[in-house]
């Protein structure tokens, strides 16, 4: 069973060849090297490009997997599926320019993604870091991030690897009444028809912990709310509240883990976090 996927300008440069012969023959500056998985960077006719490829990961590792209750990634296929999906709901990321996948045995599947390098952008976790961000951009950025991952998890999508750093900003729209985000990172995405409760924390619980250092006001992670759900504060919050003190407890812990503190207080329930 395979899959293949070519697009400008693969699909003129590989007609009639063997893809996997081409990716594997590839060379650029690397970025990722581990176990089964290669992440580098090439060039073709001037442009940019990445490129993901991915190995058989092997029974040892798919059973170690689901051993420790995690859902083990045999290729690029999600990340394929899931950015297929993203653009499908106007949700900004990577654009497709090739993918490939053979072999029906998990445990041998190889398989790569090539996506078109996204130019002009910087993540989130580097722009609070580097610039000074104004009242208005703040907010309008807190607006878009909730916005986007919003609508990625009521289309039944989760990141897996949901922070700040996964959403780039492109620079030429910070002072728009609409900053563009476009997530990136999806190779261990899960699609379904809803997204669990326990992984829909997690997702958010990741981009809150992960802009503690920023930092956030109450208000600010209120605004969040409002734009993620789509809905009144206080609706969503009469609704919903267990769901955001599990998020906010779950990002606490996650920052305990990291710098050894914690935020002062729990702005759904008035709680602090016990160590």
């Amino acid at each position: 069973m395979s899959r293949t996927d070519l697009r400008t300008p693969f699909d003129t440069l590989w007609h009639g060849k063997d893809v996997f012969a081409e990716v594997f023959a590839l060379e650029g500056e690397e970025f990722r090297n581990v176990k089964n998985r290669r992440t580098f960077r090439i060039e073709v006719n001037g442009k940019g490009f990445f490129v993901k490829i991915h190995r058989g990961i092997g029974w040892k590792e798919i059973f170690k997997n689901i051993f420790q209750f995690k859902l083990p990634v045999t290729g690029a296929g999600n990340e394929y599926n899931a950015l297929e999906k993203l653009h499908l709901l106007g949700i900004a990321t990577m654009d497709v320019a090739a993918f490939a996948e053979r072999n029906l045995n998990p445990a041998a599947k190889e398989s790569f993604l090539i996506t078109r390098e996204l130019t002009g952008v910087i993540s989130l976790e580097d722009l609070v870091k580097e610039t000074e961000l104004s009242f208005v951009s703040k907010k309008k950025l807190i607006e878009a991030l909730g916005e986007s991952s919003g609508k990625m998890h009521r289309a039944g999508i989760n990141h897996r690897d949901c922070y700040i750093c996964h959403y780039l900003l492109h620079k030429d729209t910070l002072d728009s009444s609409s900053p563009r985000l476009s997530v990136i990172d999806l190779h261990r995405a899960q699609i379904r028809k809803k997204v669990p409760f326990r992984y829909q924390v997690k997702d958010t619980a990741g981009l809150l912990f992960s802009s503690f250092d920023v930092p956030l006001s109450k208000k600010d992670i209120f605004r969040f709310i409002k734009a993620y759900s789509g809905r009144s504060l206080r609706e969503e919050l009469k609704e919903n509240s267990r769901f955001y003190q599990a998020v906010y407890r779950t990002a606490c812990k996650l920052y305990l883990k990291e710098s050894g503190t914690v935020p002062a207080a729990d702005p759904f329930a008035g709680k602090t976090i016990q160590r």
